[in-house]
């Protein structure tokens, strides 16, 4: 620690701060602070932190101590800083040295951040340099993870470096007191990145007003325009046009799942569309700029082919200066759904955005600023009182998190092979990568293991153990094993709950409902209903639901009959529907042929949607579920789910629900009211079964199945009211895209010890 010294004794401190100070513009206002106190010195960025030497009188040095964190920058997250004291150098004033490599500590790499203020006014200002120039940026706003090569955080480091500033950006990024001081992205319509219009078969129409005029020209005329933006390519339409929504979705073979819409930035038009409450408007106007689906209004403009069937849409505001001139000159609201193929990472170049999208798009609107890595946009819903993440993306991930538990060894977890994330952990720090797909898409193998490889050369780590699910069968699974690293496995719905544990760190033993699809259990059998007692490294499973033969395997989730018939023979009725002929499917059934043992709780979501006639099949993953949800209403009047013991746990049986799930006498807003009423009562019992023997006061709910707001704010309710303390995930999904960091949790309680 530093002496203390007299007021006018001249001292010197050196200053090492870590957190997030690289790519935030810390530097330059390290610089403006010090010249401010009338200070000198200097200040560099080094791998993982930014060193200070800083020396003048003892009071506006303690001065500019106390204000390094007070005055931070909006967008930097800087921790403690470490002080010692230093060699009085004598210089003659401040200065931002060139940044030194070299590991000096935890590093976090800033995600992209959307246009700020002062840059949007400067982009509306026809006498300013940038005026509607569609990539402008300074130091607290503009791409970082999407444009970094590697680390320290400076322009040769980055995809900007082919771009060579002209003399007025280089006088601003020399400037001390300009706010593009040191600002990485930096660029002008003289020296920067550059917009080209490609219709299909048509000349390419080039230079930025004129590519932006083509665009609009072509989206108000109905075309479906391939959009290059931060993270990747958007396909933006008209979202008021039926026509063209429809053609986007029969040209994409997208049937059902909803789109995203980009909305302009004035609050009177959004009456016209949804309808926010207080916390939803926060969200959709944060720093990070997600789509959060809100309630459709009541007399939507919208085309209804932007979510079918469904009472929300997905609403995100303009976050670059490309998307705020788009909504802006067209006028009013565009779909902007992610440029892949389903269940891919969102394309980012654009000959693969031609080649696999050719057909797709009438137009292209490309720029030459290389995009890296992809990032798709996040997600976020409104659930029981809060606004959660559903899917990690641009503007939020990479997500950086201090572990309660140690790693001992630099390690790499792998996630689920849906809603893939992975995780990097370094001592008591993890970072989590934005959302990369489903593994068993074609493309997203290959950016799983581009992304693998960034993070690890960014954050300068080299992993010397894999964690991967238990699944033998999981792509994840299998790419671990060809890598000549220690591997530990764990299961699936352990590390659902050691997510939970690692995000709240509650008091032990806590209760984990974990219900989803399907998860590899410690049994060899398919769990997924499932509740764990305990905390990371020593879950045990004390309740679940009573299992039944899943027909087809994997190919129940697309065909919610499977699972309807399926139960509905394992429970000894007979259910009318699905296919006309079911010889075959009854013979594999009783066989046992393709049909493993599951709890699953979503595939119980599926069987009910078959069972009332409202999806027989699904083209996305959840579809089912969300149309049941829909239909159901807040309700106390559901049925009681006889529970029995069986080997140690309290299993829920089902069958109860069947014949109501069958009664066409009854509606079908009735059936599914009661359907999810009587979950949240079962979910309630079993809480209480546990609280009887093991006195447990915390309950979790994790796992996709609390996606659903009905179910879940139900439960919770219901948890609430008989004297439970529920946690529900806040800043990580409660989805698979957790996965990884609970591998990380679980794998350092299991493990570190031995």
């Amino acid at each position: 620690m530093p002496t203390q010294p007299s007021l006018n004794m001249m001292i010197a401190r050196r200053i090492r701060i870590r957190g997030r100070v690289q790519g935030v513009g810390f530097r330059p206002f390290i610089c403006r602070l010090a010249r401010r106190f009338g200070l000198r010195g200097w200040v560099r960025n080094r791998s993982g932190e930014v060193d200070i030497h800083i020396e003048g009188a003892a009071e506006p040095v303690s001065a500019f101590v106390n204000a390094i964190r007070s005055e931070a920058p909006p967008l930097a997250q800087p921790e403690v800083p470490r002080i010692e004291d230093t060699e009085f150098q004598n210089y003659s004033e401040f200065r931002i040295r060139d940044s030194e490599p070299g590991a000096a500590g935890p590093i976090v790499i800033p995600p992209d951040y959307f246009v700020c203020a002062d840059c949007l006014a400067e982009m509306s200002d026809p006498a300013a340099r940038r005026y509607r120039y569609p990539f402008t940026n300074c130091t607290q706003c503009g791409p970082r993870y999407t444009i970094i090569d590697r680390l320290p955080y400076d322009r040769p480091h980055t995809a900007m470096a082919e771009f060579s500033l002209c003399p007025d950006c280089q006088a601003e990024y020399d400037d001390p007191a300009d706010r593009r001081h040191h600002a990485q992205p930096l660029a002008c319509p003289l020296c920067g990145p550059t917009l080209e219009f490609r219709p299909v078969g048509l000349e390419p129409v080039r230079g930025n007003e004129a590519a932006l005029a083509a665009c609009i020209q072509g989206l108000r005329t109905g075309q479906i325009v391939a959009v290059k933006g931060v993270g990747g390519y958007h396909l933006m339409c008209d979202a008021r046009s039926e026509v063209a929504v429809q053609r986007l979705r029969k040209r994409k073979h997208r049937p059902a799942k909803p789109l995203a819409v980009l909305i302009p930035e004035q609050a009177g038009f959004l009456a016209e569309w949804a309808t926010l409450n207080h916390a939803e408007q926060i969200w959709l106007r944060s720093p990070l700029r997600p789509i959060v689906i809100v309630p459709k209004a009541a007399h939507s403009t919208l085309a209804p082919a932007i979510a079918p069937g469904l009472g929300e849409v997905g609403l995100m505001l303009p976050y670059s200066p490309l998307h705020h001139l788009l909504v802006a000159d067209f006028g009013g609201p565009l779909v902007a759904t992610s440029a892949n193929i389903s269940g891919e990472p969102v394309l980012t170049d654009a000959d693969s955005v031609k080649r696999r999208l050719g057909t797709v798009a009438d137009a292209f609107l490309h720029h030459n600023r290389p995009i890296r890595r992809p990032a798709d946009d996040s997600v976020f819903r409104r659930v029981g009182n809060h606004v959660r993440p559903l899917r990690l993306g641009r503007g939020l991930a990479p997500v950086a998190w201090r572990l309660k538990t140690p790693v001992q060894r630099p390690t790499l977890a792998l996630g689920a092979d849906l809603k893939n994330t992975i995780a990097l952990a370094v001592e008591d720090r993890v970072v989590i990568s934005p959302h990369l797909g489903d593994l068993g898409a074609p493309r997203s193998l290959d950016v799983f293991a581009q992304v693998i490889s960034d993070l690890c050369r960014l954050y300068a780590v080299t992993p010397e153990r894999i964690v991967c699910d238990a699944h033998p069968g999981y792509f994840s699974t299998r790419w671990a094993q060809g890598q000549a690293l220690d591997i530990h496995r764990v299961f699936h719905h352990h590390a659902h709950a050691s997510a939970l544990f690692g995000e709240f760190t509650p008091e032990a033993p806590i209760l984990v409902f974990t219900w989803d699809g399907l998860g590899f259990g410690e049994d060899g059998t398919f769990w997924g209903g499932e509740a764990l007692l305990g905390e990371p490294g020593q879950w045990r499973r004390v309740a679940s639901l009573r299992p039944f033969r899943l027909i087809g395997g994997d190919q129940a989730s697309r065909d919610p009959w499977r699972c309807a018939l399926a139960m509905s023979w394992e429970a000894g009725l007979e259910w009318s529907g699905g296919p006309a002929e079911r010889g075959l499917v009854r013979a594999a059934w009783e066989r046992g042929l393709n049909c493993p043992v599951t709890t699953s709780a979503g595939r119980w979501f599926d069987a009910a949607a078959a069972l009332t006639g409202l999806a027989g099949t699904q083209s996305h993953e959840g579809q089912a579920a969300m149309a049941l949800e829909v239909c159901g209403v807040p309700s106390r009047e559901g049925l009681d789910i006889p529970l029995y013991w069986d080997n140690g746990l309290w299993r829920g049986d089902w069958a109860v629900l069947l014949p109501m799930l069958m009664d066409g006498t009854r509606t079908v807003e009735e059936r599914a009211t009661c359907f999810h009423a009587s979950l949240a009562g079962l979910l309630l019992r079993q809480a209480e079964k546990i609280r009887q023997e093991y006195g447990v006061r915390q309950v979790g709910l994790t796992g996709g199945v609390f996606q659903n707001r009905l179910l879940t704010e139900q439960a919770l309710q219901l948890l609430a009211e008989a004297g439970f303390e529920a946690l529900l995930p806040e800043r990580l999904p409660v989805n698979d895209a957790a996965i990884s960091f609970g591998q990380i949790v679980e794998s350092a309680a299991r493990y570190e010890g031995q």
